[in-house]
């Protein structure tokens, strides 16, 4: 039944099909790793931290029910809509370097999205349980039919992961905005400088490649099994 082949690691057609958005995503975190390690050299002129730089963007958009604290995780900034809060990890809540400053900068463009209902985000809030259990069970789903020859379960696992890539395609104008949100208002309020914001861009826009390559790695991969589950139902 070549059963194996459907796992996508001896499957010669896997690498086909998803091998480019797999270079894609190594290049993009290769690229995330020079930015980060070139902009934490600089320090913001302004002279502030990355939740003194949140906090202040709050206030310029009149945002007071949204809360600023520390986690402890490495890159694990992130805002959560569901408690209104910002968490940042130290080196962005206490560093002073462009990276703190756009990073604190870009995860208080989803706050301002969350006010002022920004649509794409509205969906992906919507579509985060449906995600979730797709990514849990679209593959083992498919895997399953394939097996024991029950195309419709395999189909079914084919859904499921349609809607994870659905869900990282709406998440993509969800990042670049906010990026760009940040930069405007970190601009606009003088906490960097135009030359400072060259630095801030070539972060902001590393780290949007990575949610590039992981989505079109996503589509290519749905349409890899999508090709042996169809065509093994014809």
């Amino acid at each position: 039944m070549q059963t194996l082949a459907y796992y996508g690691f001896i499957d010669p057609m896997y690498f086909v099909y998803v091998g480019p958005a797999m270079l894609l995503g190594w290049w993009a975190q290769s690229k995330v790793k020079r930015a980060y390690a070139m902009g934490s050299k600089y320090q913001a002129s302004s002279g502030m931290t990355g939740a003194e730089t949140a906090q202040r963007i709050l206030n310029v958009y009149g945002i007071t029910d949204v809360g600023i604290e520390p986690v402890k995780s490495f890159l694990g900034d992130h805002y959560d809509p569901r408690n209104k809060m910002l968490r940042l990890s130290p080196d962005v809540y206490n560093g002073r370097s462009l990276v703190a400053l756009g990073i604190a900068a870009h995860e208080v463009g989803h706050a301002i999205q969350h006010s002022t209902r920004y649509a794409p985000l509205a969906l992906r809030s919507v579509m985060v349980p449906m995600a979730s259990v797709g990514s849990n069970l679209s593959i083992v789903l498919v895997i399953i039919g394939l097996i024991f020859n029950m195309m419709n379960i395999a189909i079914a696992g084919l859904v499921f992961f349609g809607v994870v890539v659905v869900f990282q395609l709406v998440n993509l104008p969800v990042e670049f905005n906010a990026s760009s949100r940040a930069r405007e208002i970190l601009l606009s309020q003088q906490m960097i400088t135009a030359q400072e914001d060259v630095v801030v861009g070539k972060v902001l826009n590393a780290a949007a490649m990575t949610y590039v390559a992981a989505t079109l790695t996503s589509v290519m991969t749905l349409l890899y099994y999508a090709s042996i589950v169809f065509g093994r139902r014809n």
